[in-house]
């Protein structure tokens, strides 16, 4: 995971405090009982992200020839592939920067 257990619970608070600023969202459920599914969905999402990460590093690998990982060929594949991949889940949008993906 990319996010330290505490970031996730701190940002699973932040996350709580703003649907709970929003009027038109009534809670019927105490509020650490939603930030701990909070939690639970950022954690799926994150581990979803870090199998995707995978899958698009075995494609690069698998390629004829060697490609480089700090290379410019690399980041290109790897953002075309990165969004090839949530395409396929419904989710369009740019792919991050490579260097966000640090080992």
């Amino acid at each position: 995971m990319k996010l330290s257990h505490e970031k996730l619970i701190q940002l699973s608070h932040r996350l709580l405090a703003a649907i709970e600023e929003v009027d038109e969202i009534e809670i019927f459920d105490e509020p650490n009982v939603i930030r701990q599914e909070i939690f639970k969905i950022l954690t799926a999402l994150l581990q979803d992200e870090e199998k995707i990460e995978e899958t698009v590093r075995q494609r690069i690998l698998s390629q004829k020839r060697t490609i480089p990982e700090a290379g410019g060929e690399w980041d290109i594949l790897f953002r075309k592939y990165y969004s090839d991949e949530l395409r396929k889940l419904g989710i369009t949008f740019n792919a991050p920067a490579r260097t966000e993906f640090s080992r």
